[in-house]
């Protein structure tokens, strides 16, 4: 159904139904009859200049003289930024309305937004080739082998999130993210051998597929591609400080103090906090006292589905945190809150998960606030390694019942050399917490 904010979209009782098209990657497009009947059937057909192009001929085509005197022309229009789209819609909600996608609709396109406004019972969607499936076979490459990555309007750094060894990526690239950019963080990531496949005007006349190493790219600064293409990415050399698998080694951390020291939680540690966590697709997720950002970090990077909010006030860690952020590029999943809590709490989206892993002595208001606002289902986690906050949380615990509470100490000994001989090291060992809220049950006959 149609969301509140657009009911004004529906007011005169007529459902809206939009047919969205996807118009492939070709000079012509090439649709599905029930596409070509949707767009020679409309009264308004919105799209781009390239697009409205692609479609002009078909306006014509197959309608006979008697049916152009009983139809009018359809009115064309430019497809505006999505800030307006919606008021153009709301003038025309009683005509037939195509609006016009390149490629596939609903992968990396328009469709997810219209989604998003109408619901799925008010759109009708026709699906096109995208330019990923057509720079994927021109390549040779399977779709099930490569992962796809969307930087068109979105930070440079998140490809850090994804060059791994041997993943090959196919990138929707924009002007912030173009093949240079691209190959410079393949070099800064330790992937200085890779290799950049950029696939120009896929499906056109003038289709042109060039293949370049990493290096290439940054010591010819005269290249220049058009702007409707698309890269391929197959990220190789040593790596460096980007992980494969959960558990970053403490030292590729910005710490306030040397590598692998400072104001965050130690590798052992956080894999247990992970586990704890379990950070899930839609997850809203609060790291309070987040340090330098090992556990915010290593949660937003992933599950790049959940938001997380990491809540420090001290200067130096701030900036830790903040270079971590960019580090990992967990730049679009991960928030910055400068502030204390329990003060900044009220200000956060309502969270479905909690790590407290510092309180600055607020412990005890800082667990009922939290506690209060988990929805049912809802996981609180903390640690421990004071005696101090240990017995807070124990406190806590008996406030529950046993089946919400679990516990575990994680005492880590780590080897190292005495005289040439081979010894372990004690680490201070970390207590956890895990608190699960169920939902209360009515037992009252």
């Amino acid at each position: 159904m149609m969301q509140a904010s657009d009911k004004d979209l529906n007011k005169k009782g007529r459902r809206t139904c939009i047919d969205v098209i996807g118009l492939g990657v070709a000079e012509h497009a090439l649709l599905t009859p029930a596409a070509q009947t949707a767009i020679q059937q409309a009264e308004v057909i919105i799209g781009s200049d390239r697009q409205l192009a692609v479609i002009r001929q078909l306006l014509t085509d197959n309608i006979d003289e008697h049916q152009a005197q009983a139809k009018p022309e359809a009115k064309q229009v430019i497809l505006p930024p999505l800030s307006q789209l919606l008021a153009l819609l709301a003038a025309h909600q009683q005509q037939r309305v195509v609006i016009l996608a390149s490629g596939d609709p609903l992968h990396y396109g328009i469709g997810r937004w219209l989604l998003t406004k109408f619901g799925k019972d008010n759109l009708h969607f026709h699906a096109g080739i995208s330019s990923i499936q057509a720079a994927c076979h021109a390549l040779g490459l399977a779709l099930q082998d490569v992962e796809v990555l969307s930087l068109h309007g979105r930070p440079l750094a998140k490809i850090r999130t994804r060059l791994k060894t041997k993943q090959t990526l196919v990138i929707l690239t924009d002007k912030h993210s173009q093949p240079q950019h691209l190959a410079e963080e393949c070099i800064n990531a330790g992937f200085d051998q890779s290799i950049i496949w950029v696939c120009e005007l896929l499906g056109y006349a003038q289709q042109r597929i060039r293949a370049f190493t990493a290096m290439q790219l940054l010591v010819e600064p005269a290249l220049s591609f058009d702007p409707l293409h698309v890269s391929v990415v197959e990220p190789l050399g040593t790596g460096g400080i980007l992980p494969n698998f959960p558990g970053i080694e403490d030292q590729h951390f910005v710490t306030d103090r040397e590598a692998g020291k400072g104001m965050i939680t130690k590798r052992e540690v956080r894999l247990q906090i992970l586990s704890l966590m379990q950070p899930a697709k839609g997850d809203v997720i609060w790291d309070i006292g987040a340090g330098c950002g090992g556990v915010a970090v290593e949660l937003a990077y992933w599950q790049q589905d959940a938001k997380v909010y990491a809540i420090e006030h001290h200067p130096a860690r701030l900036s830790c945190l903040a270079a971590n952020q960019q580090r990992f590029g967990v730049v679009v999943n991960l928030a910055i809150i400068a502030g204390r809590a329990p003060a900044e709490l009220a200000t956060l989206p309502v969270a479905n998960k909690v790590f407290i892993g510092g309180s600055d002595g607020e412990l005890a208001s800082v667990l009922t606030l939290s506690w209060q606002q988990l929805p049912a289902g809802g996981v609180l986690v903390a640690s421990a390694v004071t005696e101090t906050t240990k017995y807070q949380l124990q406190h806590f615990a008996q406030s529950l019942s046993d089946q919400q509470t679990e516990t575990l100490q994680v005492a880590i000994s780590k080897g190292t050399k005495l005289a040439g001989q081979l010894m372990y090291k004690p680490n201070l060992p970390v207590t956890l917490f895990k608190f699960t809220k169920y939902e209360e049950v009515d037992n009252e006959v």
